[in-house]
């Protein structure tokens, strides 16, 4: 039960704030759940409270000189010689037109994506196609073309074997 009354003062969360300015029009099932239940009172209480705040509190009435005074010091700053090239850059950049900086702005970004699209297309399609499945060879192929290689030191340990004397003939 008690979560079913947290999901309804969630609902009514809401609807407090047509129940302050408007309870005439606010719909029975609203007015009943209020008078139930004491956290939505207490929220409708507090919000009677800042409402009667906001009424009370009344704007202060601006200084007649300040729009004067104003205007002065805006001519000043805009008149005044900015101090080196960078703070004659900032100037023109905040008070001048801005209709020159943003087609400079368009074309310095159409330029950007173009370079980097066709750094990344030359990337993509600029490298060779990778075999799907390189060729291995066995250890058994790898040895042999080892050996093939060495054809000409095999000829010689050959030649050096057939040269010497049998030993086992000689000592009978």
């Amino acid at each position: 039960m008690e979560t079913m009354d947290r999901t309804m003062c969630a609902e009514m969360e809401t609807k407090l704030a047509e129940l302050l300015l408007d309870p005439a029009a606010a719909p029975a099932k609203v007015k009943a759940h209020v008078e139930a239940c004491e956290g939505c009172r207490a929220e409708l209480d507090a919000l009677r409270g800042a409402m009667t705040a906001m009424d009370a509190w009344t704007a202060p009435e601006p200084n007649p000189y300040f729009m004067t005074r104003f205007e002065a010091r805006l001519r000043e700053e805009k008149n005044a010689a900015p101090a080196g090239w960078l703070e004659r850059i900032r100037t023109r950049w905040l008070y001048g037109p801005r209709m020159q900086a943003r087609p400079l702005a368009a074309m310095a970004l159409t330029l950007c994506v173009l370079v980097g699209g066709g750094a990344y297309l030359n990337s993509y399609w600029g490298r060779p196609e990778a075999p799907a499945h390189p060729a291995t060879a066995s250890a058994v192929v790898h040895d042999l073309q080892i050996l093939d290689s060495n054809a000409q030191l095999l000829d010689q340990l050959e030649a050096i074997s057939n040269d010497q004397p049998d030993n086992s003939q000689t000592q009978e």
